[in-house]
Protein backbone atom coordinates (compact mmCIF):
# COMPACT_ATOMS: atom_id res chain seq x y z
CA UNK A 1 0.00 0.00 0.00
CA UNK A 2 2.54 2.59 0.95
CA UNK A 3 4.62 2.00 -2.37
CA UNK A 4 1.14 2.58 -4.54
CA UNK A 5 0.37 5.59 -1.96
CA UNK A 6 3.28 6.94 -2.47
CA UNK A 7 3.53 7.04 -6.17
CA UNK A 8 -0.13 8.05 -6.79
CA UNK A 9 0.30 11.33 -4.25
CA UNK A 10 2.97 12.58 -6.57
CA UNK A 11 1.80 11.17 -9.76
CA UNK A 12 -1.41 13.39 -8.88
CA UNK A 13 0.00 16.21 -8.77
CA UNK A 14 2.10 15.92 -11.75
CA UNK A 15 4.78 15.53 -10.12
CA UNK A 16 8.46 14.00 -11.59
CA UNK A 17 10.65 11.87 -9.52
CA UNK A 18 13.39 14.50 -9.98
CA UNK A 19 11.53 17.02 -8.32
CA UNK A 20 10.29 14.55 -5.14
CA UNK A 21 13.95 13.80 -5.09
CA UNK A 22 15.52 17.12 -4.85
CA UNK A 23 13.14 17.53 -2.06
CA UNK A 24 14.16 14.70 -0.21
CA UNK A 25 17.84 15.35 -0.68
CA UNK A 26 18.48 11.90 -2.53
CA UNK A 27 19.10 11.08 -6.32
CA UNK A 28 16.28 10.42 -8.46
CA UNK A 29 17.96 6.43 -8.91
CA UNK A 30 17.65 6.30 -5.34
CA UNK A 31 13.33 7.69 -5.03
CA UNK A 32 12.81 5.21 -8.15
CA UNK A 33 13.93 3.00 -5.59
CA UNK A 34 12.19 4.01 -3.16
CA UNK A 35 8.77 3.91 -5.45
CA UNK A 36 9.57 0.43 -6.84
CA UNK A 37 10.12 -1.11 -3.70
CA UNK A 38 13.65 -2.14 -3.96
CA UNK A 39 15.15 -0.34 -1.01
CA UNK A 40 12.91 0.71 1.82
CA UNK A 41 11.89 4.39 2.40
CA UNK A 42 13.93 5.93 5.42
CA UNK A 43 11.00 7.34 8.17
CA UNK A 44 12.84 10.64 8.08
CA UNK A 45 11.72 10.29 3.94
CA UNK A 46 8.29 8.96 5.15
CA UNK A 47 7.89 12.02 7.62
CA UNK A 48 8.69 14.83 4.76
CA UNK A 49 6.81 13.36 2.09
CA UNK A 50 3.70 12.74 4.31
CA UNK A 51 4.52 16.65 5.67
CA UNK A 52 4.89 18.00 1.83
CA UNK A 53 1.86 16.03 0.34
CA UNK A 54 -0.70 17.20 4.09
CA UNK A 55 -1.39 13.82 4.57
CA UNK A 56 -0.29 11.54 7.72
CA UNK A 57 2.10 8.75 7.95
CA UNK A 58 -0.83 6.26 8.45
CA UNK A 59 -2.09 7.47 5.34
CA UNK A 60 0.99 6.37 3.73
CA UNK A 61 1.39 3.15 4.62
CA UNK A 62 -2.25 2.39 4.86
CA UNK A 63 -3.75 2.40 8.03
CA UNK A 64 -5.80 4.43 7.93
CA UNK A 65 -9.78 3.64 8.80
CA UNK A 66 -12.38 4.29 6.11
CA UNK A 67 -14.59 6.86 6.87
CA UNK A 68 -18.33 5.92 8.20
Amino acid sequence: MLLKRVRELREDRDLKQREIAEYLDVKQTTYSKYELGRIDIPIEALIKLADYYGVTLDYLVGRDKPEK
